[in-house]
């Protein structure tokens, strides 16, 4: 899990990966306003009434007009539902506006700035937490509702986004295409289009963040049981995948080919005993019924064995079957 997060942190320290999630994925009107030249890292450390520190949180502003725009990423990237993350980002946002106030990075009015709280969700179970702190709180009468705090984030969840759908020539469009991924053709393929997209000096930050990210956490998931070699770059991530997707495939097809011929022969073995067990009792008691037949069919290998050794002393079909 640790290197899950780090890669994810390393991925979105980037500002063309946070430049493509806000042209990409945050259709607002106010988006268009941005100048995403200006985007720059925020380094902050907030530290809650539990004592965690925050240090490594990923904080981005972006100049909208005259002023900055504080873009909050919870890049825990969640996988699981978490019920109360509209309170947990609320206290974030509460420590990140305590923390500019004391800095003095405010406006030139003394007003804080606005803040984008923003959460990434990849998990397979549809979110359904509350994005607003509002439907967390009880509502009462008698006039006390308009004290209840009014806070909510944007929730951008993966599986909303199917392939056909995503943004083209977008990084984070790539991230979530090799989330969801299952064959090493698929990653493949984004990877083919990460290596033309990312060609340029001054892009080698971000080439190594999804190296590492892919050959750390995506491969080992993707490819359970197969040995992942280390790789220093994209070009390695996409020659070892040509290299190794034919020698897998045969491997997948070989332990197919295996299983198959296991199961083959404990049906031939299945198949085999019920047909001389059938004899033996037809032998001796006659024609059977549907009934009995069935319970032929349908007995395990063990099951009929145990029959056979019955049938040499049994008198009747009950003695045979235990009744």
């Amino acid at each position: 899990m640790a290197d899950h997060d780090h890669s994810y942190k390393q991925l979105f320290s980037n500002p063309e990966l946070v430049r493509d999630l806000l042209q990409g994925f945050v259709i607002e009107d106010w988006v268009k306003e941005l100048d995403l030249d200006t985007l720059e890292r925020v380094n902050g450390s907030y530290v809650s009434d539990d004592l965690r520190e925050r240090e490594d949180d990923i904080i981005w502003r972006v100049r909208l007009g005259d002023s900055w725009v504080y873009v909050y990423l919870l890049i825990e990237f969640q996988s699981t539902v978490d019920h109360y993350m509209a309170l947990r980002l609320l206290t974030y946002l509460g420590l990140l506006y305590q923390d500019l106030q004391k800095s003095g990075s405010l406006l030139p009015d003394g007003k804080l700035p606005p803040v984008l709280p923003l959460v990434l969700y990849n998990g397979q179970k549809k979110w359904n937490a509350a994005t607003s702190i509002a439907e967390l709180i009880q509502e009462v009468s008698g006039g006390l509702a308009k004290y209840r705090p009014d806070f909510q984030y944007l929730l951008l969840e993966e599986n909303d986004y199917p392939n056909e759908n995503l943004p083209t020539r977008n990084l984070v469009s790539a991230v979530f295409q090799l989330e969801k991924s299952r064959y090493p053709e698929d990653i493949r393929e984004v990877v083919t289009s990460l290596i033309q997209w990312l060609k340029s000096p001054e892009q080698a930050t971000i080439r190594r963040a999804f190296t590492v990210w892919i050959n750390r956490v995506l491969l080992p998931v993707r490819l359970p049981g197969q040995k992942v070699p280390h790789v220093n770059n994209l070009l390695e991530v996409e020659t070892m995948l040509a290299e190794r997707v034919k020698e897998w495939t045969k491997e997948w097809k070989e332990e197919g080919l295996e299983q198959g011929m296991q199961q083959g022969m404990q049906q031939g073995m299945h198949k085999g005993i019920s047909h001389i067990l059938y004899h033996q009792l037809t032998e001796k008691f006659g024609t059977l019924s549907p009934e009995v037949e069935d319970k032929l069919n349908q007995a395990d290998n063990e099951q009929l064995l145990q029959w056979s050794k019955r049938i040499l002393a049994a008198n009747s079909l009950g003695d045979v079957f235990g009744h």
